[in-house]
């Protein structure tokens, strides 16, 4: 088990510039923090399925948006090379707060987010029987779950899937992290995707070399949510703390629970 938590630093794996938030919120906890980019955000090989896409964008029913990242690039492609009023009669659908705090921020409230913050809960929770409908679902190009499509494909629907945006693994380790684990000073590593914990794996193992797996046998691993946590039990064998809601504040919110319950 994971030892008690003296100093709890927290290794955040994250997408190169993307943590400031999640960051924030652990160290307005009091937690240490150490920063491991474990994803890197760039466009997709191709914008040509997306240029099409959204050269149609009027025809479609819903815009479904299941990442922040999504609705960044879409945004900025939809500026570049169509027309943001083709939007005017199209609903949108978001997967989690920060997707939609993402899109409120260019303009625009949901028309739909789900509960649960999970595509499996945009799926059972739709606002609208979906046989019939239209819809565009701009997403990474690869690594994504297949389910939504599947499903709602199933239901009925005709689903629109088009790359917009990648996310891939950097080319080297942060050697500040890795000096870290190799001192053994880290409590916990976080995950909020099963992209970043494949990632991870691979970067330990090209700083810390085969034996990478016997660093982290006393750091407690936190996951955002099943998803997540299945890649987890997958790749690290364990996890330690999962969030109860499927966010970033859920996910701080577990941490602090758990960091405080060794500390009684």
């Amino acid at each position: 088990m994971p030892r008690s938590l003296t100093r709890k630093t927290v290794l955040v794996t994250r997408s190169a510039g993307q943590s400031s938030l999640f960051t924030d919120l652990l160290l307005d906890k009091g937690f240490l923090i150490i920063e491991m980019p474990a994803l890197e955000i760039r466009p997709p090989s191709s914008w040509e399925p997306l240029d099409e896409a959204i050269a149609q964008l009027a025809e479609y029913d819903w815009l479904v948006l299941t990442s922040a990242n999504a609705v960044l690039y879409f945004w900025e492609r939809l500026e570049q090379v169509g027309n943001p009023a083709d939007l005017a009669a199209v609903k949108l659908a978001v997967v989690g707060k920060k997707t939609a705090r993402v899109l409120k921020q260019q303009g625009h409230t949901p028309d739909f987010v789900p509960p649960n913050f999970v595509a499996d809960s945009l799926i059972a929770d739709f606002p609208e029987p979906v046989a019939g409908l239209k819809l565009l679902f701009p997403r990474v190009e690869t690594g994504g779950r297949a389910v939504l499509v599947k499903d709602m494909t199933a239901a009925g629907a005709t689903v629109t899937e088009v790359p917009a945006y990648e996310s891939g693994c950097p080319a080297d380790p942060d050697h500040y992290a890795i000096a870290a684990l190799k001192a053994r000073t880290v409590n916990v590593v976080t995950f909020a995707s099963a992209k970043t914990v494949h990632h991870f794996c691979q970067l330990l193992h090209q700083g810390l070399g085969e034996a990478w797996a016997t660093y982290l046998e006393e750091v407690a691993i936190a996951s955002i949510g099943p998803q997540t946590s299945a890649a987890c039990y997958e790749l690290l064998g364990r996890v330690d703390i999962e969030a109860q809601e499927y966010t970033l504040d859920g996910l701080t919110q577990a941490i602090t629970q758990w960091a405080s319950a060794l500390s009684d």
